[in-house]
């Protein structure tokens, strides 16, 4: 039981304790935190110019500058809508395991984590509606996957840990873009902030929950959970080419813009760079 192995461990366990005692030390209040300006330029970069979808593409290069910006702000957008979706889901996922057996000894830190989460979907979701009008919807396939197994809660906390790395990869550049307005540096320095906290979280458990499958799991059921693990993350870094973003932004047939993107050179380079840590750890410890 990944219970036992935890509470055996006592490098998780100061971790744990270290982790607990930060989520109450770093506490503030999000609804009296930022200020929320009753608008936000057109005529600039909403999200940093390297991380949106086009960046070093034959598409860019074919946009004029005010193109570009209204890109970036509907890009903006449907990452801060992503970010809504994807932590409604693990809100869902940890409080089903909060308080059960084999969870007791992160329980604690669960509840930190829980109400962290909420506050971040808040923020994210008043950013979208406030500047864009809209949340962008879920896209297809992101909930229905995770098979109900034995590995199950290993395959839900190596999706957050997925989910919370990737979304961490663009928090903390746009954290320190200058050439971004301060309410965006400011949703993304916080989020930031405390996503340090919950990645470090995540790969300790996601590690202990390996080190549990893998006492009894065969070969091929490791290989099985490394490709679901690798089609998960594909999975995530193609919901950032949204259709919809592109026919906000005015492009002519969007979908095929998506596809050009998809296919262009520059895909590889962009998707390494996102995953490069996180694919890393997930080889470290064997899971990939």
């Amino acid at each position: 039981m990944v219970s036992e192995l935890i509470k055996s461990d006592d490098r998780f366990l100061q971790i744990l304790d270290r982790l607990t005692t930060k989520s109450i030390d770093d506490y503030y209040n999000p609804y009296r935190l930022f200020e929320w300006p009753e608008s936000l330029p057109d005529d600039m970069w909403w999200m940093s110019p390297e991380l949106t979808t086009t960046h070093g593409t034959s598409v860019a290069g074919r946009l004029s500058e005010k193109e570009l910006y209204a890109l970036s702000k509907f890009e903006s957008i449907n990452f801060y809508s992503l970010n809504v979706h994807g932590i409604r889901e693990l809100l869902i996922e940890v409080t089903r395991r909060i308080h059960t057996k084999g969870f007791e000894t992160p329980s604690e830190f669960f509840h930190h984590f829980i109400g962290e989460e909420n506050e971040h979907m808040w923020f994210f979701a008043e950013f979208c509606l406030r500047y864009g009008g809209k949340i962008y919807r879920q896209p297809a396939g992101a909930s229905a996957e995770i098979p109900k197994s034995d590995v199950e809660s290993l395959l839900v906390f190596a999706r957050i840990l997925i989910f919370e790395e990737l979304v961490d990869h663009f928090n903390s550049r746009m954290a320190v873009d200058t050439g971004l307005h301060e309410t965006i540096r400011a949703i993304n320095r916080i989020h930031h902030q405390d996503e340090s906290r919950h990645i470090a979280f995540g790969r300790e458990l996601v590690t202990a929950l390996f080190t549990d499958v893998k006492r009894t799991a065969t070969e091929q059921e490791l290989t099985a959970i490394g490709d679901y693990l690798r089609r998960y993350m594909t999975y995530s870094f193609e919901s950032l080419f949204n259709p919809h973003v592109y026919r906000d932004a005015g492009l002519a047939d969007p979908l095929a813009v998506r596809e050009e993107l998809l296919t262009s050179p520059a895909r590889a380079a962009f998707e390494q760079s996102i995953f490069r840590k996180t694919s890393k750890f997930l080889e470290k410890i064997g899971i990939i």
